[in-house]
């Protein structure tokens, strides 16, 4: 586990000492969000009116409201990267099927090829065969 860190901060004019696992630099990333909320709500008119706990509580639902939409942009994307990871998996299985047939296909074709050249041979030796044959019957009718 991370040491505990401590971080003094300003939130709306105010120092705040803020404590936590995280660095200083979150810490006051925070804070900075905080201000720029603060400092949203200070720049409407129509909050300006209100209450100092009425704002308060604006302010924290709207800090509520980016967290969860943040939260559900952050679901969206695992979701997302889920059906990526699916369909990359679908990809590689489909990939190696293809290389497994093309490996036996290649096989294939390399038995039969061998299997034309000893057919090729075969028909050249029966060719030749029945060439002397023929040649040799053509012999024997000229001699008698």
């Amino acid at each position: 586990m991370s040491e505990k860190t401590s971080a003094e901060v300003i939130i709306g004019g105010k120092v705040y000492t803020l404590s936590g696992y995280e660095g200083e630099e979150y810490l006051q990333r925070v804070a900075a969000y905080i201000n720029n909320k603060i400092n949203e709500f200070n720049g409407m008119e129509e909050l300006r009116r209100f209450p100092a706990d009425m704002k308060a509580t604006l302010l924290e639902l709207n800090i509520a409201d980016d967290y969860f939409k943040a939260k559900a942009q952050v679901e969206k994307l695992e979701r997302e990267i889920e059906q990526k990871d699916k369909e990359l998996y679908d990809l590689k299985h489909d990939l190696i099927s293809n290389q497994i047939k093309s490996e036996s296909d290649a096989k294939s074709l390399k038995e039969l090829e061998t299997q034309n050249r000893e057919l090729l041979l075969n028909k050249a030796k029966l060719e030749a065969s029945l060439e002397d044959a023929l040649l040799g019957k053509v012999s024997k009718g000229k001699k008698t």
